[in-house]
């Protein structure tokens, strides 16, 4: 198969789909593969050891577009991209389409067959693709957190970890996920009082296990949200419905009980965000205030460290790619349920059924797709 990876535009995102060791692995099992000039600099990689991986580089995204079979990024297309896609040619990338109604659009109008990183499934129901991200997303948002809580930045000017005589700043995770559980991993480790909400009685009792007495869990009901919202300096949003938009749970009335300068992350914004008051923003501005409250709402946190980012993502999604390149994505489908979750749009079909029903199309199971 022809395989290409092209250079990210997205804002400040500085991944690679591929790296010059998943490029190597996929030309010894007899694939072409073509990587745009420059794509792999921001991870330090350059073209000249992609060379050596066995990679044709283009100048420019075109021919990729043009001649691939397979095109592997790491954030979903941007306008632009989305013009250069074709009937047949299989779109690997993170997608996040409920909240995204333009390039939902685009992707159908393509015929590409689209699949996406984010609702690719593993045993039990996990979310392997998703789940390195998601790690990186949970521990940076206490980082970034931490910055936007400092004066200068619009915040409090309150340390998280506290010093001796002084008490530690606030900490509330709404979601115990692998971004909550991240997160409080960080929250804990910096000192910080930290809380964690969910509705799971499981998740509860597996994260009140782990961190025993170092952090505290709730029942995430309206009232305990709402008290503990209005307590809090940092709060950390990382709910996720899979391949749905995220609910609503902080609402902007609920900012009015919270302290000026307090801050929200909303490490959902890529689902359409758990704020009433979020809106993406991008690593070049970070951050806007509402209400007194600074929001932090980067759509791809991990693009700031997109070395570690960029290999723990290639280490769970080069083996499907090895597999679509292999076998073609039909086969690869059928062969395998869990990448078969991954397909979200094929042949102007919508083929997620949550897509689908956020979007308002009609619903096409993939089995009908596959023939």
């Amino acid at each position: 198969m022809r395989i290409g990876c092209p250079k990210e535009i997205k804002n400040h995102e500085y991944r690679v789909g591929l790296t010059p060791e998943s490029v190597k692995e996929l030309t010894v099992h007899g694939h072409e593969v073509l990587i745009e000039s420059g794509a792999g600099m921001g991870i330090g990689a350059t073209d000249a050891e992609y060379r050596t991986a066995g990679a044709e580089i283009t100048e420019g995204p075109d021919p990729i577009f043009a001649t691939c079979e397979m095109v592997v990024k790491v954030k979903e297309p941007q306008a632009v991209e989305r013009a250069k896609l074709r009937e047949g040619q299989v779109l690997y990338t993170y997608l996040h389409l409920a909240p995204d109604p333009e390039q939902t659009a685009d992707l159908v109008k393509s015929g590409v067959t689209a699949i996406a990183y984010e609702t690719v499934t593993g045993p039990g129901g996990t979310l392997p693709l998703l789940k390195p991200m998601s790690q990186v997303a949970g521990r940076m948002s206490i980082q970034a957190g931490a910055t936007a809580l400092e004066k200068a930045h619009g915040g409090r000017g309150v340390l998280l970890g506290g010093v001796p005589g002084v008490l530690p700043g606030k900490v509330v995770v709404i979601g115990g996920g692998v971004v909550g559980f991240n997160a409080a991993q960080m929250a804990v480790g910096l000192g910080a009082d930290t809380t964690i909400l969910d509705r799971d009685p499981e998740v509860l009792e597996k994260l009140g296990i782990h961190f025993e007495s170092r952090a505290k869990t709730r029942f995430s009901n309206k009232a305990n949200l709402e008290e503990s919202v209005a307590e809090a300096d940092l709060v950390i949003g990382a709910v996720l419905v899979p391949g749905a938009a995220a609910p609503k749970l902080v609402t902007r009335a609920m900012l009015g009980s919270m302290r000026p300068g307090a801050v929200l992350v909303d490490v959902a914004i890529d689902q359409g965000g758990c704020f009433e008051t979020s809106h993406a923003t991008t690593h070049a501005e970070p951050t806007y205030v509402v209400d007194d409250i600074v929001h932090y709402c980067v759509a791809n946190m991990p693009g700031a460290v997109a070395r570690t980012s960029t290999y723990a993502l290639n280490n769970v999604t080069l083996p499907h790619a090895l597999r679509i390149a292999q076998l073609g994505w039909k086969e690869a489908i059928r062969q395998s349920p869990h990448l078969a979750n991954g397909l979200n749009v094929s042949g102007g079909k919508v083929t997620y059924e949550a897509v689908a029903k956020e979007l308002g199309y009609d619903y096409v199971p993939v089995t009908e797709v596959l023939g």
